[in-house]
């Protein structure tokens, strides 16, 4: 009695689903897939399926729907995991639709242990369950017999030592579905989320006995290679103690805005560099890549405002081409955070990088799909928290708006974000148009307070003499003084 018992894992084969379940289906449980039509229920369970079932391991497949096995396989046999050589030797498909005519349980019961002892499977899968739940006739008597036809159904699937899969179609966990939501040892929920043009799936473990599930519902995608999940990012531990200021400094790539934060950027840090159009925020984060490569880092750019051929100048071309710098594709619309982020932990374990750029977060607000937009700041501040959490140094651009007289210092109050911030802006100066640069803050540390002209030159940030002589910076004809000068507008703050 002292010794626990072991339960099995089955490793699914879908890409974050047995991150969601513990490590995996456990072994000869009896398990839901219910959810909305058209939420990739049937493409979830054959996927698993043609994983998991080989000669030792046989998978027997009972369908429920009036329409016969072959159509439903002549779409299934599109994606990529459908293997035609498992048919029959591995899987049998068994339609049961004839039996399920006039609502009698006992001979689908019948039919099915038949079947199972003919065929001896290890996972068992029953589609759609709705339609045998439908079957039942109405009132008391129905939903007592359906509640034994499932009890029945459990109990037979355990004691043949099979894990067992029922699929079926629901709106909600509602009470036509009590006997069954009650009976699994495991529940999955797959919706889809509509919000105008954007959907977007869902997939949810409310229940799985014996396993610490991943709780929250979490994003996947349906593609040629059928189902990817991308489990919700969260940080490991719920509180994470104030860590002293790194002593490591990470070079920006431009010397003297380097001496401006006091060595560079800290270690771990996320910067912020936010700018109006045209202001050099890409050809800054650029630098900042360029330098890490020289140092022997790897770096990675998450570009989210410019199509790929825009993207990579001559000399972010050569960081790619050499393997310094790697690219996450983020042209696909309707992105949710968690697939961003899943992408970037995924090429930072991967290549060991060091520095991640994301350009730009105004950019990144657009591509999210628009039932994540509600959720942005939230969103970012998880992700922002995860890579540094990490060891990464992270150099975001903000767009700001172009409006010279008045100051700010992010956009849509992305400030929270950021460790660091590297102001950029226009000045009106002798009927031109200067830039300036200043450095807002580094938390924890000393930094220049001064408001530095600069220009990009063959791609690059050079940074010249303090501006000095001024009160303000604003459109506008200066008007000076013996003492100062002063402006036709008072500087506006925000």
């Amino acid at each position: 009695m002292g010794k626990r018992v072991h339960i099995g894992k089955l490793v699914s084969g879908v890409p974050g689903f047995d991150e969601l379940v513990g490590g995996g289906v456990p072994e000869f449980s009896f398990n839901l897939i219910a959810g909305t039509p058209g939420s990739g229920k049937t493409t979830l369970a054959h996927q698993i399926m043609f994983s998991l079932a080989n000669p030792q391991r046989r998978a027997l497949f009972f369908t429920v729907l009036g329409e016969p096995p072959l159509k439903m396989l002549r779409y299934q046999q599109q994606f990529s995991y459908f293997d035609f050589d498992k048919l029959e030797s591995s899987i049998r498909f068994v339609n049961v639709a004839a039996d399920m005519v006039d609502g009698n349980f006992d001979r689908v019961i019948a039919r099915i242990i038949d079947e199972v002892q003919e065929f001896s499977p290890s996972l068992v899968f029953v589609d759609s369950f709705r339609s045998v739940a439908q079957a039942a006739p109405s009132g008391d008597q129905g939903f007592s017999d359906l509640q034994h036809f499932v009890q029945q159904l459990g109990m037979q699937m355990t004691s043949w030592q099979a894990t067992t899969f029922l699929i079926g179609e629901y709106l909600q966990p509602d009470e036509e579905s009590g006997p069954i939501f009650t009976v699994a040892d495991g529940i999955l929920w797959l919706s889809q989320l509509v919000r105008g043009d954007s959907m977007v799936r869902k997939i949810q473990v409310v229940k799985m006995r014996g396993a610490a599930q991943k709780l929250g519902a979490h994003t996947f995608r349906i593609d040629d290679d059928g189902v990817r999940i991308f489990p919700r990012a969260v940080m490991e531990t719920p509180f994470m103690p104030a860590m002293p200021l790194s002593a490591e400094r990470v070079s920006t790539g431009v010397a003297e805005l380097d001496a401006m934060m006091c060595g560079g950027v800290p270690a771990g840090y996320s910067l912020l560099v936010a700018g109006p159009s045209g202001s050099g925020k890409t050809i800054l984060a650029t630098e900042f890549l360029a330098e890490g490569a020289r140092r022997g880092e790897h770096g990675i750019i998450a570009e989210f405002e410019k199509s790929p051929n825009q993207l990579l100048s001559h000399q972010l071309n050569e960081l790619v081409s050499s393997g310094m710098v790697g690219v996450i594709n983020t042209r696909a619309l309707d992105l949710s955070i968690d697939e961003i982020l899943h992408d970037l932990v995924a090429m930072i374990d991967q290549t060991k990088a060091r520095r991640v750029v994301i350009d730009s977060l105004s950019g990144f607000e657009l591509a999210l799909s628009s039932i994540f937009r509600d959720d942005y700041r939230e969103a970012m501040y998880r992700l922002v928290a995860i890579l540094t959490a990490k060891g990464v140094t992270v150099l975001m651009t903000a767009e700001l708006e172009d409006r010279y007289d008045m100051l700010r210092f992010s956009s849509y109050g992305n400030a929270f974000l950021a460790d660091a911030i590297v102001n950029q802006r226009y000045m009106e100066l002798d009927g031109q148009f200067r830039r300036v640069l200043s450095v807002v803050k580094v938390r924890g540390s000393d930094h220049s307070k001064d408001m530095r002209f600069y220009d990009i030159v063959d791609g690059r940030t050079v940074i010249g003499k303090r501006v000095s002589g001024y009160t303000g910076v604003l459109t506008g004809r200066p008007v000076r003084t013996k003492r100062t000068t002063r402006f036709r507008k008072p500087l506006k703050i925000s």
